[in-house]
C-alpha cells in the first residue's frame, strides 16, 4: 500500500527534544515501512524517515497566520497533484489539509492528539466526502469531536525497544516529573508530594515561554529547585528520558487539566516505573491495575507512595506493552477500513 503521512511544520519529524506528536508520526512512518508499505512523509524542514520525505513550511511554533495559510496552500497543491498516487492518506496535521481530496478515492484517516474543534468537524462532514475516518488518542478526546462522521479511538504508541526495563529500584530512588512546565501539568504538586514523603524529585521538561507559564515557573518552581532534594535537569532526549525514567520509583502525573493522552505515562511504564496520576482526561484509559494508581488529589497521591512496592515492575511493562506497542497500534490504523 502507498501511504502518505502528513504533519504540521513547526518541529521536525522526528524531534530532538520536545515534540510528542512529531515523535509519534515518525514511529508510524517507520512501522508502516517495516510492514512492507511504501511511505511518504510530508512534514516540516529537517524531517526524515526510511521512506520518502517532502518538506514544507518553517520550523517555528509561533509562525504567523499568513505562513500557516501558505503552508496549507502547499499541501493542497501537493495532494491534488498526487491524488492518485496514494492508497492511504494519514493526516496528523490540520484538518484543512484534506480539503482537496475529501471526495477522492484514497482512504483518509484524520488523527487528533488533542481536544477537537467540533465546528470544523461539522463543516467538513457537510461537504461531499468518502473513505474518511476520524480518530483520536483516547475515548475522552473522541468525545470532544464526535459530532459528525465516523470516529474511532486509537491510542498513541511507543517503540518499547527504546525503553529498558529496570525490575528493581532501591528505597532511595527518586520520584520523577516529566512534562512541559505549564501550571496545568502540576509540577508544583509533584514538589509538594516529594517534600511531604521525604523523597527526592527529578523534574524534567521544557520551560514554557508563554508569559503566564513562564511567570509560574519563575515564581512557583524555580525557587524550590535546590539541586539536592528537588532537581531540574531540563528537556531530555530519548536516551536521557529512558535513563531517568527507569531509575525512578514512580512517575508523578498530577495534572490540572483533561490530558488528551499523556505519552510520558506509557514511557514510564515501559521502563517498569509505575505511574501515580490524577483522574482527569485520558488517565483512566492509560493507567490500570498493575501499572500504578489513579488518585483524586494530592493527599491520595501521598498515600499511594507507600504502596509502590506492591507494583511489580515487570508486570507494569508487560501490561502497557500489550496495549500501546507501536506494532499493535499501527496495525489497528491499517485495519480501520476493513
Amino acid at each position: 500500500m502507498r501511504i502518505l503521512l502528513i504533519m504540521d511544520p513547526g518541529i521536525p519529524v522526528p524531534p530532538t527534544l520536545y515534540g510528542g506528536h512529531e515523535r509519534l508520526v515518525y514511529l508510524f512512518a517507520e512501522e508502516y515501512q517495516k510492514l512492507g508499505h511504501t511511505v511518504t512523509l510530508l512534514a516540516g524542514p529537517g524531517s526524515k524517515c526510511s521512506g520518502s520525505t517532502v518538506t514544507f513550511g518553517i520550523n517555528d511554533l509561533n509562525r504567523s497566520k499568513w505562513t500557516r495559510f501558505k503552508e496549507a496552500g502547499f499541501v493542497w497543491k501537493y495532494l491534488w497533484q498526487n491524488r492518485n498516487n496514494f492508497d492511504l492518506i494519514h493526516n496528523f496535521g490540520r484538518l484543512i489539509y484534506l480539503m482537496p481530496v475529501l471526495n477522492c478515492s484514497a482512504k483518509k484517516i484524520m488523527t487528533y492528539g488533542r481536544p477537537v474543534s467540533a465546528n470544523g468537524i461539522k463543516i467538513i462532514n457537510a461537504m461531499p466526502n468518502r473513505n474518511l475516518i476520524f480518530t483520536a488518542c483516547s475515548n475522552y478526546c473522541v468525545s470532544t469531536g464526535n459530532v459528525a462522521g465516523k470516529w474511532k479511538t486509537v491510542y498513541n504508541a511507543i517503540d518499547f525497544s527504546q525503553y529498558e526495563l529496570n525490575e528493581n529500584v532501591n528505597e532511595n530512588a527518586p520520584l520523577m516529573f516529566l512534562g512541559r512546565l505549564d501550571k496545568v501539568k502540576g509540577a508544583h504538586t509533584a514538589i509538594k508530594i516529594a517534600k511531604a514523603t521525604n523523597n527526592n524529585l527529578i523534574i524534567a521538561g521544557n520551560i514554557s515561554h508563554t508569559p503566564d507559564n513562564y511567570a509560574y515557573f519563575k515564581a512557583e518552581i524555580e525557587p524550590q529547585i535546590d539541586n539536592e532534594q528537588i532537581k531540574y535537569v531540563g528537556p531530555l532526549n530519548d536516551i536521557e528520558k529512558n535513563n531517568y525514567l527507569r531509575q525512578a520509583k514512580a512517575l508523578l502525573f498530577p495534572i490540572e487539566w483533561d490530558e488528551p493522552f499523556g505519552m510520558v505515562m506509557v514511557e514510564a511504564m515501559a521502563c517498569g516505573t509505575p505511574v501515580i496520576a490524577f483522574k482527569k482526561g485520558s488517565v483512566p484509559e492509560v493507567v490500570e491495575n498493575g501499572t500504578g494508581f489513579i488518585v483524586s488529589n494530592a493527599t491520595e497521591m501521598i498515600d499511594k507512595i507507600a504502596l509502590l512496592d506492591s507494583v511489580d515492575r515487570n508486570t507494569c511493562r508487560q501490561i502497557s506493552r500489550e496495549k500501546f506497542h507501536i506494532y499493535k497500534i499501527a496495525n489497528q490504523y491499517l485495519s480501520l477500513f476493513n
